[in-house]
């Protein structure tokens, strides 16, 4: 039963936002009543997000849940979202994703959602570190498993896994073979990683007997979104917030497609509780935008201007020109769907940023 609860601290956006996630998942909470739940990448965009559902879902069926996430660096979660940090049911445990010590005592569910930073890979990390991270990263968090007694175990994997999308398949479904191109190591070294990732969570769960969800996730979009590394479509919103022009490098022709945040957890809560173990799932939007006409959509919601760049031609990029999955496997099997679009979700957006006076 929900209790009366109103957050002090929560924006009135994230709020809205929160009870859109609460309403899609209510009934499957139950099962976290009086557990602890372990994440790891709690402080990046996924894990604020799986962070202010929790406490949100936690505060108002009065679970008497617990989280513990993993993180180096506490403080970058004090500062970019001191609620977060400050509450009651969150703790912290710091280490390396790679090496860290195990905390006591049993854990009910597990998120592994830590990778290389969005930070690090801007600041064009080495393609052996990002591949450590993830590799030996994930097999750090599957030993913690199985030590942990865990019964559900969440990998987010990525899009990348399936390597280039080739022109001419619209979406890429879950049984599509394609593999990151290994002559290419600075752009394949994520994808390949999270390909080991998610043979050795299979290669755990049947070992030590725990219900293992994997997904691989494409592109999203919403609040706690970085605005100023790689990310086009953050680019894009800092832009506008900042009054304009919108500026897009090459000729805006690369086609990707945007899941809004509070969609993104209701698919990974739901997947968690509910998916088939075992068994890979797409998580992102099917409805595909060019970069060149998303620059255009922000614009004409922000009263901006778009530039391009370069425009003869596409610059080089890491990924491939097209990048939208299929998603009908858990849509159809989980009964989620993108109940917010991506018009919905850049007003959301930039309201919620503009309510955050001197960060952009």
């Amino acid at each position: 039963m929900k209790k009366s609860f109103t957050s002090e601290v929560t924006p009135g956006l994230l709020a809205m936002d929160l009870e859109h996630v609460l309403a899609h998942t209510e009934s499957f909470w139950d099962e976290m009543r009086g557990e602890r739940l372990f994440i790891t990448g709690g402080t990046g965009f996924f894990g604020k997000w799986f962070l202010e559902s929790f406490i949100w879902a936690n505060e108002r069926l009065n679970l008497k849940a617990k989280a513990v996430v993993l993180t180096r660096d506490v403080n970058r979660l004090k500062n970019d979202a001191p609620h977060l940090a400050g509450n009651r049911h969150v703790g912290f445990h710091q280490g390396d994703v790679r090496s860290f010590e195990f905390p006591a005592g049993s854990f009910s569910h597990m998120i592994h959602a830590a990778t290389t930073s969005a930070v690090e890979t801007f600041n064009h990390e080495l393609p052996l570190a990002k591949f450590e991270t993830v590799a030996d990263g994930t097999r750090r968090a599957l030993d913690f498993a199985s030590r942990c007694r865990v019964k559900k175990f969440l990998l987010t994997s990525t899009g990348g896994a399936y390597g280039p999308q080739p022109e001419n398949l619209p979406r890429i479904t879950e049984d599509y073979n394609g593999a990151p191109d290994i002559t290419r190591p600075v752009s394949s070294a994520l994808g390949e990683a999270k390909r080991v990732a998610e043979l050795l969570t299979r290669i755990y769960s049947e070992s030590y007997h725990f219900e293992a969800k994997i997904c691989r996730c494409f592109t999203f979009v919403g609040p706690y979104l970085q605005l100023d590394i790689h990310y086009a479509i953050g680019n894009f919103i800092r832009d506008a917030l900042r009054g304009g022009p919108i500026r897009v490098r090459g000729n805006g022709s690369p086609v990707r497609s945007f899941l809004y945040a509070p969609d993104l957890m209701i698919w990974l809560w739901t997947l968690l509780f509910r998916g088939e173990a075992g068994r890979l799932y797409n998580v992102g939007s099917e409805r595909a935008i060019s970069i060149g006409e998303l620059a255009g959509m922000i614009a004409s919601r922000s009263g901006t201007s778009v530039i391009f760049e370069n425009s003869e031609q596409a610059l080089p990029t890491s990924s491939s020109s097209r990048y939208v999955p299929s998603v009908e496997r858990i849509t159809s099997e989980l009964g989620v769907r993108e109940w917010i679009g991506i018009e919905e979700a850049i007003d959301r957006t930039l309201s919620f940023c503009r309510g955050q006076p001197g960060k952009f």
